[in-house]
C-alpha cells in the first residue's frame, strides 16, 4: 500500500504534503525531527491520507496536489492553514 497525506504544523500555520509506503512511521519522523524540511515545524498533525495500491498512482496523486489546483483543492477542503 502506498499513501499521499497532507499534515499541519499549527505553529508554523503550514501544510505539508508527502508520499510514503509506511505512514506511520513517516508521521513519527516528521515528529521527531528527521525530515529537514519539516523539522521546525514539530509537532506535525495529519489531516488527511489517501492509499493507493500502486506507486505510481500515489506519486500522481502527490504531485497533483503540490501543483496549483492541488493546492486550490487543498484550500477548499481544510481551508488555508487546516
Amino acid at each position: 500500500m502506498y499513501y499521499v497525506y497532507i499534515i499541519c504544523s499549527q505553529n508554523l500555520n503550514k501544510r505539508y504534503v508527502g508520499f510514503t509506503s509506511d505512514l506511520k512511521r513517516r508521521i513519527i519522523e516528521h515528529n521527531n525531527g528527521y525530515s529537514e524540511f519539516t523539522s521546525k515545524g514539530i509537532p506535525w498533525k495529519l489531516i488527511y491520507y489517501e492509499a493507493f495500491l500502486f506507486e505510481e498512482d500515489a506519486i500522481r496523486e502527490e504531485k497533483f496536489l503540490k501543483s496549483g489546483k492541488g493546492r486550490e483543492r487543498i484550500s477548499m477542503l481544510f481551508g488555508r492553514f487546516a
